[in-house]
């Protein structure tokens, strides 16, 4: 069953994300075997070149380039971290970046803005054909819903193709006279047109320029990502992997038209790197705000299990893997396929980016992952944890009492951590002496956070009574302002709706 089985939880289920010092063995025998598989996974014939990145918080952890870039020349050379590839669907992250930096500006009043409000022609909503054949009001199919495949929106414009080289009123005009294939907000369905319809209605009513205009100057340029973008020039054509079928004869480098936003552009794993450090928050380059980027990974929707993801999310299919969630976006194009995908708990970020089929006989992004996860999770638990010392730990030492039914005892440790040691008959009959012992890391302005610095039972039980270890492990004390003897007088922990913690002059005695 592993180390959280029924008997005995152990916490924390997630380790926290840490700075770790390399090398690290266990760590580096996983990427080889990630090696070793996608090197294994190159057909000369239907997968004849491959490029993949690990990014860890803000390092790339490891590369990996197999293959040779083009078949067809015997003289061509293998692929590297900067080898272009088309990334299709991985398009759709670009237009969702591009709605939450409007929100964040204030162009956008609220991401669950109805499309409505920004088409003036269209004031009544669209149908959805209940069971095919009553027709009733839908509810709103708002921004986000249309970013995160919760839209109705069917596939594609009835009687169009990806090619489709039509103008946005001209879409309009058709799906006014279409249907909606799903309530929006009940059920998750792909499709290209809500992402594109999304980017034009963005860019032609909210900001007044060309979508891809908007998407280079103020996300590729920004991020400094040099070799992405959505025309691929003769100039760039050297610097690009050639897409093949199958039967590995070459695929066009076919023009979406309209449907541009959900599946036109190419990049590198190079830059998808920059995009994955940005997303976890590490990059030194920022694009969105620590809170967007918060919603922005956080699944929205658990999907019916005709669908290919649990969840989805903006713009995620949603998986679990191995406890984690792992936010993924996959896109295949004649000739091409790609993943983008994300561990947000670990700080973890894979890229695959292929010229060719993927592997039919595995999932490569699982089975990478199924290698890498593991390795990650051991080195972090294994780290040893950096706290931060208060400037002045006297105002904080001393002896507290909860309510005279709980005591505490906070100390200074050599290198000025504090360290707290919980007391009392209560607390005696309860809690193991090994557990009473917790440090508190100093954040700012008297707030300090709880450390346990080993593992311990999720929820601790003593005869018919329990105590959640892992409630308190995390929480924030909140000391209060220093008295005129220059120290605090007693604390809150507002997380464990516990309040009034009190200073006491000294350690109190208790009779049998």
């Amino acid at each position: 069953m592993g180390r959280n089985t029924k008997a005995e939880m152990i916490c924390p289920r997630f380790p926290e994300p840490m700075p770790l010092e390399h090398p690290i063995p266990s760590l580096k025998d996983a990427l080889e075997k990630v090696d070793v598989m996608l090197r294994q996974s190159i057909n000369p014939v239907s997968l004849p070149s491959l490029s993949a990145i690990v990014v860890l918080n803000d390092t790339v952890l490891w590369t990996g380039n197999f293959g040779r870039k083009n078949i067809s020349d015997a003289l061509s050379g293998p692929p590297n971290e900067y080898t272009i590839y088309r990334i299709a669907s991985l398009s759709k992250i670009f237009p969702t970046l591009m709605m939450y930096k409007l929100w964040e500006d204030g162009k956008i009043a609220s991401l669950d803005d109805p499309l409505e409000k920004y088409l003036k022609h269209i004031t009544d909503g669209l149908i959805f054909l209940d069971s095919g054949e009553v027709p009733i009001r839908s509810t709103s199919v708002t921004l986000r819903r249309m970013a995160s495949q919760l839209s109705g929106l069917p596939r594609r414009l009835r009687a169009t193709s990806l090619l489709w080289k039509g103008r946005t009123q001209t879409a309009l005009n058709l799906l006014q006279d279409d249907v909606l294939v799903a309530d929006p907000g009940t059920k998750c369905h792909y499709s290209n047109l809500a992402f594109s319809l999304l980017a034009h209605i963005m860019a032609e009513r909210i900001v007044g320029m060309d979508y891809q205009r908007w998407v280079t100057e103020n996300i590729l340029d920004r991020l400094g990502m040099e070799d992405t973008g959505f025309d691929v020039s003769p100039g760039l054509h050297a610097q690009m992997a050639v897409g093949v079928y199958a039967n590995g004869k070459p695929s066009p480098l076919y023009d979406l038209g309209w449907y541009r936003p959900s599946g036109q552009m190419y990049s590198t794993a190079a830059d998808l790197a920059k995009l994955t450090m940005m997303l976890l928050g590490a990059y030194h380059r920022k694009l969105l705000e620590p809170d967007s980027l918060k919603i922005m990974l956080t699944p929205l929707y658990r999907c019916d299990k005709d669908y290919f993801a649990n969840r989805t999310g903006t713009p995620w299919e949603v998986n679990e893997l191995l406890g984690y969630e792992v936010l993924r976006k996959d896109g295949d194009l004649d000739g091409y396929s790609a993943t983008f995908s994300l561990v947000p708990r670990l700080k973890l970020g894979l890229i695959v980016l292929m010229a060719g089929s993927r592997p039919q006989k595995q999932n490569v992004v699982v089975k990478a992952y199924s290698h890498i996860i593991p390795a990650i999770e051991k080195a972090y638990r294994e780290a040893k944890k950096i706290l931060n010392a208060p400037t002045n730990p006297d105002p904080y030492i001393g002896f507290f009492t909860y309510s005279n039914i709980t005591f505490y005892e906070i100390r200074a440790g050599p290198d000025g951590v504090l360290i707290m040691q919980q007391f009392g008959p209560q607390i005696e009959e309860l809690i193991p002496e090994k557990y009473r012992t917790i440090k508190l890391n100093f954040l700012v302005d008297r707030v300090f956070r709880v450390v346990f610095e080993t593992e311990y039972p999720c929820i601790l039980r003593v005869g018919t009574a329990s105590v959640s270890l892992e409630a308190q492990d995390g929480q924030l004390f909140n000391f209060y302002t220093f008295n005129k003897q220059g120290v605090s007088p007693g604390f809150d922990a507002p997380g464990l709706n516990t309040y009034n913690v009190v200073r006491i002059a000294r350690r109190p005695t208790f009779s049998s």
